[in-house]
């Protein structure tokens, strides 16, 4: 894992790629185009890049009317202010009519870093699930979001696209096949299922190699598609008897929320999560608040080893 790129610098150079492919896909954004990358679809195709100021609000009434009329609409800007600030327009004008919007949100999660609590997203995936058929998509690396943007475009329908800030690993392959919204097993394992999202994929696989110097064999999985949540995929994962999400993200409503409420109805058994535990952000550099929200390989190790105890009757593995 020695490549590192941003996946919003990868949805940049995907949107450029993209627009030379359908002409019908348009741009808009919130006056925030040289951090969500969007100025390189801006420079190429000029005609079809709108930055609309900063008025969220405003941003996804045009992206709608803009799918009304027959375009593919991506609309960028920081997760915040697109599940936020726009929720409501989000809600009624895109989602309730099914609208063919695209709505990538950068910035996500705490690794926004010194920008602090009110420009972190922490809540922005359950704000996006709990909107009736609005496909929910976190990529893992810059290799997965190229493919997750064409996968999109193809999607009738609404779709959230969450991105990041920093650089991350690359750690996908880029095999030239399209992207699968099923779970991708990335390492086999017997003795826990480590389901991850987003940057936490990176974190699970260090983990499941520690866990494996420990005498505990484990799974990892990239869940990068949250809804509609692959559950026979899930299920099949749980049948080694403990599992343990990892999500840049609050465990309410996120990740761990989609993988209990699954589970529970078909494979019961322990899910522990890690995730920010009902809590805001801060000011920090971006490793710093990982690890003081214990979102760090180290965390999903002791996660992982009090849920393979759990597997034993009397609590001890």
């Amino acid at each position: 894992m020695t490549e590192r790129m941003a996946t919003r610098d990868a949805y940049g150079k995907a949107l450029v790629e993209l627009g030379q492919q359908d002409d019908r896909v348009v741009v808009l954004d919130a006056d925030l185009s040289k951090s969500t990358k969007t100025a390189l679809f801006g420079k190429a195709f000029p005609g079809r890049f709108f930055n609309m100021g900063i008025a969220e609000q405003n941003l996804m009434g045009v992206a709608a009317g803009l799918a009304a009329a027959g375009k593919i609409p991506f609309a960028s800007t920081f997760a915040i202010f697109a599940t936020g600030r726009a929720w409501e327009q989000v809600r009624n004008s895109i989602g309730y009519p099914h609208l063919n919007v695209k709505i990538a949100a950068s910035h996500a999660g705490l690794t926004v870093g010194e920008d602090g609590a009110s420009h972190q997203a922490l809540e922005d995936l359950a704000l996006m699930r709990a909107i009736p058929g609005m496909t929910v998509l976190v990529p893992a690396d810059a290799v997965e979001t190229r493919k997750m943007v064409m996968y999109a475009r193809k999607v009738d329908g609404p779709v959230y696209l969450r991105l990041g800030r920093p650089e991350v690993p690359v750690i996908l392959p880029d095999d030239g096949r399209p992207y699968d919204p099923r779970v991708r097993l990335l390492r086999e394992g017997k003795d826990v299922a480590i389901l991850a999202i987003g940057i936490m994929v990176a974190q699970a696989l260090e983990a499941a190699s520690v866990l494996g110097t420990l005498g505990i064999d484990a799974a990892v999985a990239n869940v990068s598609c949250l809804k509609p949540l692959d559950v026979p995929g899930l299920v099949n994962l749980a049948e080694c008897g403990a599992v343990v999400t990892a999500e840049e993200h609050t465990i309410i409503g996120g990740l761990g929320s989609a993988a209990c409420e699954a589970l529970a109805e078909a494979r019961p058994g322990p899910v522990l999560r890690v995730g920010v535990r009902d809590a805001f952000g801060q000011s920090g550099a971006p490793g710093e608040l990982l690890e003081a929200y214990g979102l760090t390989p180290r965390a999903i190790v002791e996660a992982a080893q009090r849920a393979v105890a759990m597997k034993s009757p009397h609590g001890q593995s």
